[in-house]
Parts: C-alpha cells; sequence; structure tokens
C-alpha cells in the first residue's frame, strides 16, 4: 500500500518552489510537499522565519534552502528566479503562495495601494511562471498551483485591489493551463475560504465576523493553513496529471452557501 501511494502522490527526485513559505498556508503546503519527498525552495521577504521553516523541513529528513525576495519588486523577483536556478536547478513544482492583503474601501484606495497589491498577487506569479513554465515543458513535466481567494469570485469585505488581482491570478492560471499542459504541465488554482493567519489578523480580530463567516461554511468553522497540504500535494504530485485549468476550493462548502 505504501509503495502505491509513494508512487501516486510521492514527489522524490522533484524541486518545489514555494513563495510566502515561511508563514500560514504556505508554510503548511512547504511542510506538506518536503514530507512527499520534495526538495523545498522557500521564497519570501524575511530571513529569520525562512531559517525556522527550513530547520522544520531538514527535521524531518526534507532537503530545502530559501530565497530571500521581496516579490512586490520586479527586479527582486528576476534576481530570486536567477538565485534559485543557480543554487537548486529549475524547479518542477512552482506554488504561488506569496501575497499582500491590503483592503480599504475602494473610495480611499490609493494608486500606491493598487500597484502594490497587483505586484505581490499577480505580477510575481506571472514572472515566476515565465521563468520556470516553459523549462518544465521543456522536460516535459511540471506543476504550477497558485493560491487564490473567494475574492476572485465574489465581492465581500473591501475586495479592492485585493478581488481584482487574485481574480487576475484565476484567469492567468487558466493561461498557463492552456499553453503549457499539452506539454505535461498541469496548472491549477487553489480558493481558500476564511484562513487565520498573517494575513487575515484584521478580520480575526473582530469575534463577530469570525463566527459569521464560520456559520457560512458547511463544516462549522474557518479554515486552516493545514487544511491545505493535501490537495497541495495532489496537485503537485503524478496524481493530478489529467486535471489542470481548475480552481480548487478548499472553504469548508463556504463557496457554495
Amino acid at each position: 500500500m505504501t509503495s502505491y501511494l509513494d508512487e501516486l502522490f510521492g514527489l522524490t527526485g522533484r524541486t518545489a518552489v514555494v513563495t510566502g513559505g515561511s508563514s500560514g498556508i504556505g508554510r503548511e503546503i512547504a511542510l506538506g510537499l518536503g514530507r512527499a519527498g520534495a526538495r523545498v525552495v522557500l521564497v519570501a521577504r524575511r530571513p529569520e522565519p525562512l531559517a525556522e521553516v527550513v530547520a522544520e523541513l531538514e527535521k524531518i529528513g526534507a532537503e530545502a534552502g530559501a530565497v530571500t525576495a521581496d516579490l512586490a519588486d520586479r527586479g527582486a523577483v528576476r534576481e530570486a528566479i536567477a538565485e534559485i536556478t543557480s543554487r537548486y536547478g529549475e524547479p518542477d513544482v512552482l506554488v504561488n503562495s506569496a501575497g499582500v492583503n491590503l483592503r480599504p474601501p475602494l473610495g480611499e484606495l490609493t494608486d500606491d495601494v493598487w500597484d502594490l497589491t497587483l505586484a505581490a498577487n499577480l505580477t510575481a506569479p506571472f514572472l515566476l511562471g515565465q521563468a520556470f513554465g516553459p523549462a518544465m515543458t521543456r522536460r516535459g513535466w511540471g506543476r504550477i498551483i497558485n493560491l487564490v481567494s473567494q475574492q476572485a469570485f465574489r465581492a465581500y469585505g473591501n475586495s479592492g485591489a485585493y478581488g481584482a488581482a487574485k481574480a487576475g491570478l484565476v484567469g492567468l492560471t487558466r493561461s498557463q493551463a492552456e499553453a503549457w499542459s499539452p506539454h505535461g504541465v498541469c496548472c491549477n488554482a487553489i480558493a481558500p475560504g476564511v484562513v487565520h493567519t498573517p494575513l487575515t489578523e484584521a478580520v480575526f480580530a473582530d469575534p463577530t465576523k469570525v463566527a459569521a463567516h464560520a456559520a457560512r461554511t458547511m463544516i462549522g468553522r474557518n479554515g486552516l493553513p493545514e487544511d491545505f497540504v493535501g490537495c497541495a500535494v495532489f496537485l503537485a504530485s503524478g496524481a493530478s496529471q489529467a486535471v489542470t485549468g481548475q480552481t480548487l476550493f478548499v472553504d469548508g462548502g463556504y463557496s457554495a452557501t
């Protein structure tokens, strides 16, 4: 049984890049990919949390590394791409989990917040995909997983630039799938519900909002970062060879109500 599951879901010999892998959903996905056998390369802004997750990965027997970069800066993204390639080679799996979640009321949305939000949440995944997707096609195998949002599909809580950027990322996922899936590269998105992470601290500071969101789900609770491990391993593995261009909602039924 174990060998069959390893064959189906195992990632031994694969290299996975996980942006935003130092905290929240990205951290849990990175740990899950490491447990499945992948060598994991983390990308995020702060070196200390990165080092902590690298140590966690090594403790469970996974090979791991980290690249420090501000993914809202195009130049920094390109430098990170060069560092990843030179130190670890071209990845087999790319998980775009990094992002910013600034959501002022639309009438108060400034150009600076708009530009920052699109740069981190949409442009960075585009640049990383452009760097690594074609290389995956040349090898005939690859996986791209983009973390999107409920705000990509419905407006609530001042969706603003964040919702627009995540909607764009859903569209980018389909475009990547159209371009690269004929060559063995499956590209999919994961849409969380309301999940307690550093990006959602403002929401979870209000118990009334927390309870209202939980009541909307079918499982009776808001999301946890560890909820995303299984689906990420599936989408990163050979088991997902016929799944591409899709958005997988991991939200406890939030989007179905």
